[in-house]
């Protein structure tokens, strides 16, 4: 199947850059302090957290619009943890996701869960990772 768009960056590792294949995102990476970097840069759990945070804000207002619902005061709040396992890393996601007074309870949760079977990157971590989804 042809892609409907193909996103390209080529980096080295956590100690140097990012750039695009277009050149619109050309940043210095860095470990954080945390993994013994110094954090004068970003690194790829930040980068990962705020294209799932688009991704699934996009999904959510795309599908609340299908519904006949508003979610244009949606916010997602992405976090992205890397966790020590034996003799290596994983990640773990958590999805904190502000929603209006209108959405609040069922009709919200169903938009949670339907954004989380419909993002790309959601659907890709599923089963891969633990991943919470807090509505706030």
């Amino acid at each position: 199947m042809k892609p409907t768009y193909t996103a390209i960056a080529t980096s080295s590792g956590r100690g140097t850059r990012a750039v695009t294949s277009d050149g619109r995102l050309d940043v210095q990476l860095a470990s954080p302090p945390e993994l013994g970097g110094t954090g004068d840069g970003l690194n790829p759990e930040q980068l990962f957290a705020a294209g799932w945070a688009a991704c699934f804000s996009t999904t959510l207002d795309r599908l609340a619009e299908l519904r006949g619902l508003d979610a244009k005061d949606v916010s997602v709040t992405a976090e992205v943890s890397l966790v020590p396992t034996v003799g290596r890393f994983t990640l773990a996601g958590v999805l904190r996701v502000a929603l209006p007074d209108h959405l609040r309870g069922e009709p919200g949760e169903k938009l949670l869960e339907a954004a989380h079977n419909t993002c790309p990157y959601s659907r890709a971590v599923q089963g891969n990772i633990a991943v919470e989804i807090r509505a706030e």
